[in-house]
């Protein structure tokens, strides 16, 4: 694949190195020619100055070649309108912007971009490594609205349907590793020893989430 990237910071960079050593085509785009030493010595893809949303730049970069774009510049608005560009103008596959606001990803995913909010995601990486065992995201949203979590629960859950434990806890199984292996729920799964239930759950109740399922169950539930 020809892969072009806006931005040559640590993670512009970071990812330029590692699809070039994957054996893919890459052209980096950045506006400070110093930013390109980053890349390393090792690096043999294409370091082109200039904006990433200026026709000539991207053309430069032979956008028309490209399977993918990434714009990971240190400017949302930037990041944004070089993704519309290649995905509107060039008819770039796959395009990807970073989002520093995760509310503007949201409006941003609306227009057909995906993205990647900086603030959640770091923010997620901090908990693992201050709480490795508290209710931590796998996945979030763009706007961080909606999360996937692995849920813990009390033991007395264990022998009881699973949709009894989304309703006592207020989350939707996304799925279900049991004995290594992924399983979609249905209406008649049970709780087995040994299950890691995945859920989807809004963000802001995740702290009420934990305290429930830590709790053993009612006897109606």
């Amino acid at each position: 694949m020809h892969i072009v990237i806006m931005g040559c910071g640590r993670v512009g960079s970071g990812l330029a190195r590692a699809l070039s050593v994957a054996g893919h085509s890459v052209a980096v785009i950045d506006q400070d020619p110093v930013s390109f030493r980053r890349l390393g010595p090792d690096f043999h893809g294409q370091q082109i100055r200039g904006v990433g949303f200026d026709r000539d730049t991207l053309l430069e970069a032979r956008i028309r070649e490209a399977q993918a774009f990434a714009a990971v510049s240190s400017g949302d608005n930037s990041n944004i309108i070089a993704a519309r560009v290649a995905r509107e103008q060039f008819g770039v596959a796959t395009v990807v912007a970073r989002i520093y606001d995760p509310k503007r990803a949201q409006v941003y995913e609306r227009l057909g971009i995906p993205t990647v909010a900086t603030v959640p995601w770091t923010t997620d990486r901090l908990m693992r490594a201050v709480i490795p065992d508290g209710l931590i995201s796998e996945w979030r949203d763009p706007s961080g609205t909606v999360t996937i979590v692995n849920l813990p629960y009390h033991r007395a859950w264990i022998g009881r349907t699973l949709i009894s434990l989304e309703e006592a806890l207020g989350v939707r199984a996304a799925f279900v590793v049991r004995f290594g292996n992924g399983v979609l729920p249905t209406r008649d799964t049970v709780v087995q020893e040994g299950d890691m239930i995945y859920a989807s759950a809004l963000s802001h109740q995740t702290r009420e989430i934990a305290q429930l399922a830590a709790a053993s169950p009612s006897e109606g539930s």
